[in-house]
């Protein structure tokens, strides 16, 4: 097993061993955020035919090249509706937004640029052929690659799948996430926290951490520091994609978690990661027999919540078969002045604020492993690079944002 990996190298192992999981077939309406297992191709021609793009009159572009012309409007195309007849010369036809357009007529010239007199309608401009025309195929070919496999969809392609006619479509299955907490002093938030313990939150943060990434949580609960408990409780997570367990696989007396997993046939890849928080990190996987891959992590709430951020969180995307894996990153300027000692990469929790072209990045209050507020506070985590001692006020830092609501807006921008 190795030891003391770079965050780099860290997730680039744990990357090439999260493949994609299989396919199921899901109804289109109900795949959002799921990445696509199959490249879409139309099957339809969108529009199947040239429509008109306004309320107005369907016309010959050559009979209304001196205007102002009148013609007698002789029929109306309603949409969903052919017209009775061709368009002849001299001729206009009332027509719908979306309606076919009448063979002959090449042009719709809008309503508000005409005036109606009973039978016949009045024309004050002459259109080009083509004016207010949709033409067939102009958004979709028959047998045109639309979606390609591993696209998220979103509102718009399930709005596409619909125009397709595609009632159901296959996307990569939802990861199934194994949680388990550990530890004699954890209890639940309705448990007697006298004595020394504390409430497992970690169960709750790691949860909705899946959840908010679509993939599937299933809580194993609190294992005591027996092995034999740790086991019982393990084994009911190996039918997962991902077991991740928060506390006992460091090196203490009665960390015991990392020597159950070996029983059980996990091999582990590596333990310990050089950043901060969350040095303590595991990251295992069965070899020779199913089993799913195995994260444990810190048990301190904020370590936890970062190693999952930097370590799980992007491999869980990939086992759902997306492609943008990670945080977006913004340059920020530091509004304090940071320092360390080299060796580790720190992930420093910071507020953001905006001010004018600018992000000025301040540290979140205190940056103690166990200090779960900060992360409530924080918009993003500012790389502070393993062998950089200093950032001084003032000077550029990369920065994750994990608030996604600091990147709306408040104003619309226009």
């Amino acid at each position: 097993m190795r030891e003391g990996l770079s965050v780099a190298e860290a997730q680039k192992i744990i990357l090439e061993a999260a493949a994609p999981l299989g396919a199921e077939t899901v109804p289109s309406a109900d795949g959002l955020g799921r990445a696509l297992a199959e490249a879409v191709v139309s099957g339809r021609t969108l529009p199947p035919e040239d429509n008109s793009a306004m309320d107005g009159y369907a016309v010959r572009a050559a009979d209304l090249a001196t205007p102002p012309v009148a013609l007698p409007v002789v029929y109306e195309v309603p949409a969903g509706v052919h017209a009775p007849r061709p368009l002849e010369r001299g001729e206009a036809a009332r027509i719908l937004t979306g309606a076919p357009l009448p063979p002959g007529a090449d042009a719709v010239v809008r309503q508000e640029d005409t005036e109606r007199e009973g039978a016949t309608v009045r024309f004050v401009i002459s259109p080009e052929p083509g004016a207010h025309i949709r033409r067939a195929g102009e958004d979709v070919e028959r047998g045109a690659a639309v979606l390609d496999a591993g696209t998220c969809l979103g509102p718009a392609h399930l709005g596409m799948l619909a125009s397709l006619g595609r009632t159901s479509v296959a996307v990569h299955r939802r990861p199934r996430v194994a949680l388990l907490s550990g530890g004699n002093e954890l209890v639940e938030p309705d448990g007697d926290i006298t004595g020394g313990r504390i409430v497992s939150s970690n169960s709750y943060t790691l949860a909705a951490a899946c959840r908010e990434i679509g993939a599937d949580p299933s809580y194993l609960g609190i294992a005591r520091d027996e092995p034999a408990d740790i086991e019982r409780r393990l084994r009911a997570g190996l039918n997962c994609d991902a077991l991740v367990s928060s506390a006992g696989v460091s090196v203490g007396d009665h960390d015991h978690v990392r020597s159950v997993l070996e029983s059980l046939g996990c091999r582990l890849v590596f333990w310990g990661v050089k950043m901060k928080p969350g040095y303590p990190f595991v990251f295992g996987r069965f070899e020779g027999k199913p089993g799913p891959l195995v994260f444990g992590l810190p048990g301190n709430p904020v370590s936890a919540m970062v190693t999952f951020e930097e370590l799980v969180r992007p491999a869980l995307l990939a086992m759902a078969g997306h492609r943008a894996l990670h945080r977006p990153r913004i340059v920020a300027t530091l509004g304090e002045t940071l320092t360390k000692k080299a060796g580790r990469l720190h992930f420093v929790r910071v507020r953001l604020e905006r001010q004018g072209h600018e992000v000025v990045a301040r540290t979140a209050g205190n940056q103690s492993s166990g200090v779960l507020r900060s992360m409530t506070q924080a918009q993003g985590l500012l790389i502070f690079p393993a062998e950089a001692t200093r950032i001084g006020e003032g000077e550029p830092a990369q920065v994750q944002v994990i608030d996604p609501t600091f990147l709306a807006s408040a104003g619309s921008g226009v």
